[in-house]
């Protein structure tokens, strides 16, 4: 009896010393959407390797903090298949969203997740729709308003003398949020602009009309607050009508380098505002980027970066929080909803990021140039 009496008190020394190394790890269901198919495909998935990459680097870190990563496609959709996803990644057992990617689809799941109380960090949305009036929604790229008023504010710093064109996406709240900032903060700052055009998405495939008439007015620089995918057709089609004005770009732009058939030498000398660059000489950068060229055999772009970035965010804020993997969706969003405008992260889209209440990131844009096929910082 009593050696049976030892035995079990020596097993349940074994148990007890053995249960805090068993259940050490904090394991968080980190879900994301985007598009993983179709014309936008290529920020859905930069935005998805750059989460995977920063999720393995998490995982291997020997602090007790672990992500379980699942993402869906939603196609960029801001109807059916955005809220398909999303439910997708609910039923999986979602605790925390690091998405949507795009603005469209973001404001559609924003409406939802807000009512179900689930935290999102979206790496690429950029509208102020996806954050207005909604606790639970922050965003790690710049809004659309702050790219135009960035752009405006380099324009007059560096061509104050030029005569700008404006062309831009009338049916996309992205586009259309980011020139109606622009256009205001250049008049403001004495930035000439001297013609507008405007496409929707069923004309994005000839621009000769807008072309014309911004070479009419005498345009040398045009800016493009846009997506790659119109961009290349109007960098081709302006070369074909020999006008060869400078095209400045914002971040959605960022991708136009990998757009199949698309001669990128005509990309050369072409500005993007953003808050990444592949060339920068920070070891954290530099990590990263080669990190990703050996997973994917090519250089990240600033979507990459966004959820690169996204994944390490929301795990300084889970800490920062004292959430546990135990807790339900909700109760981790209202915990990160008041801990996320006190907190400052370093990442590689920028240097001590912080929060506002209203879900708005503060950080320093920065403008790159193409040249030799890269991006690199401009020089003046």
């Amino acid at each position: 009896m009593k050696k049976a009496l030892v035995l079990i008190l020596a097993l349940a020394m074994v148990f007890a010393l053995a249960a805090p190394a068993a259940f050490a790890d904090e394991t968080f269901k980190l879900g994301s959407s985007g598009p993983l198919t179709g014309g936008a495909a290529i920020y859905g998935i930069s935005v998805m390797n750059g989460i995977q990459i920063a999720v393995d680097e998490i995982n291997a870190m020997d602090d007790g903090f672990k992500f379980e990563f699942m993402s869906q496609d939603d196609e960029a959709d801001s109807g059916d298949k955005a809220i398909n996803a999303y439910n997708a990644l609910m039923d999986w057992g979602m605790q925390v969203m690091a998405g949507t990617v795009t603005s469209g689809s973001g404001i559609t799941v924003s409406a939802q997740a807000f009512d179900e109380r689930t935290f999102m960090l979206t790496p690429s949305g950029s509208s102020v729709d996806l954050i207005a009036d909604k606790d639970n929604a922050f965003q790690v790229c710049f809004t659309d308003p702050n790219q135009g008023i960035a752009s405006a504010d380099y324009f007059a710093e560096h061509f104050a003398d030029a005569k700008v064109a404006v062309i831009y996406r009338n049916d996309d709240a992205y586009s259309q949020g980011i020139r109606d900032t622009f256009v205001k903060e250049a008049a403001d700052k004495g930035v000439s602009v001297v013609y507008e055009g405007t496409f929707t998405d069923a004309t994005s495939t000839d621009f000769n009309v807008q072309l014309t008439a911004a070479q009419g007015a005498g345009a040398d620089l045009i800016f493009l607050p846009i997506y790659y995918t119109p961009a290349s057709v109007i960098l081709q089609q302006a070369n074909q009508m020999g006008y060869a004005p400078k095209f400045f770009g914002v971040d959605g732009m960022d991708g136009i380098l990998t757009v199949e058939g698309f001669d990128t030498k005509l990309a050369e000398g072409v500005f993007l505002l953003t808050p990444f660059s592949a060339d920068a000489d920070d070891a954290r950068t530099q990590a990263f980027v080669a990190e990703y060229q050996k997973r994917f055999n090519e250089t990240p772009n600033q979507f990459a970066a966004d959820g690169y970035d996204a994944a390490y965010i929301l795990k300084a804020a889970l800490q920062a929080a004292g959430c546990t993997s135990d807790m339900s969706a909700a109760d981790i969003c209202e915990a990160l909803i008041a801990v996320f405008p006190t907190i400052s992260v370093d990442g590689v889209t920028g240097q001590g990021m912080t929060w506002a209440a209203s879900g708005e990131v503060s950080k320093a844009p920065m403008a790159v140039v193409i040249k030799d096929g890269v991006y690199v910082t401009p020089e003046f």
